[in-house]
């Protein structure tokens, strides 16, 4: 399994869990945060492991619509990259302004 596959499917997961439903999230879960293999996900709920596949691959498809559809994790990623150009900015031209980084921070505990 790919890292970056991984860590895209379990960001995806942060943003969009709460539209899946509960057997989806149980499978994701245990397989791409827990790192439980196929096997052990299908023993764990009595079902084949082919069935495991099938919905954690479906699953897969889902999440990725949901990003295409809502862009919320692209979105994150681009206001990430624009506040950290914003801190720099800031630092260099305004380094006595105290009221810009607050703001800044505010901005960035909406994310959090």
């Amino acid at each position: 399994m790919e890292i970056e596959k991984t860590n895209r499917m379990n960001a995806l997961f942060e943003f969009y869990s709460t539209l899946l439903t509960e057997k989806q999230m149980n499978y994701m879960e245990l397989y791409y945060a827990d790192d439980f293999s196929l096997g052990e996900i299908a023993e764990e709920y009595a079902v084949s492991r082919q069935a495991v596949y099938d919905n954690i691959k479906r699953t897969e498809k889902i999440l990725e619509d949901y990003e295409r559809k809502l862009h919320l994790f692209s979105d994150y990623i681009v206001r990430g990259e624009l506040l950290d150009k914003m801190e720099l900015y800031v630092r260099e031209h305004y380094p006595k302004d105290e009221m810009l980084p607050e703001l800044m921070k505010k901005i960035q505990e909406i994310d959090e």
